[in-house]
């Protein structure tokens, strides 16, 4: 399934990074954070919407927002990328629904397989007991 959410949605803030550039990581703002507000995006229907509530909810704020930060690459840009992809990522898998299962009978040679196994324990087991004379 492919989702396209609408840019003007997406909202951007950058911050100091954690993570690789040396000095330079000290001096500019490459980390990005994505927030989303799922509660008033008008990228899915309501049906949706409340499954990806369901699905996110313990990643929501208040508000509904989902924030997701990037700050594995030294540039602002391909930060953005990464968290643009991440936010894909995570809809995707909430999305995703399994196919129903159905109960299916064991076939008779696996029946029988277990059966013979019992039996073959079962008579280990009484080979074990003392004999009385």
């Amino acid at each position: 399934m492919e989702i396209s959410i609408p840019f003007h949605e997406l909202n951007f803030s950058y911050a100091r990074s954690r993570g690789p550039g040396g000095q330079n990581v000290n001096r500019t703002n490459s980390a990005a954070i994505l927030r989303w507000n799922l509660f008033n995006t008008q990228a899915f229907n309501e049906d949706v919407k409340a499954r990806l509530i369901e699905k996110l909810s313990s990643q929501l704020t208040s508000e509904g927002d989902l924030l997701i930060r990037s700050e594995i690459h030294r540039d602002q840009d391909q930060n953005r990328s990464e968290c643009i992809r991440k936010l894909q990522a995570l809809l995707q898998k909430a999305l995703f629904v399994p196919k129903k299962r159905y109960a299916t009978k064991p076939t008779r040679s696996s029946v029988r397989k277990r059966l013979e196994g019992k039996k073959r324990a079962s008579e280990v087991k009484s080979n074990r007991k003392k004999i009385d004379y």
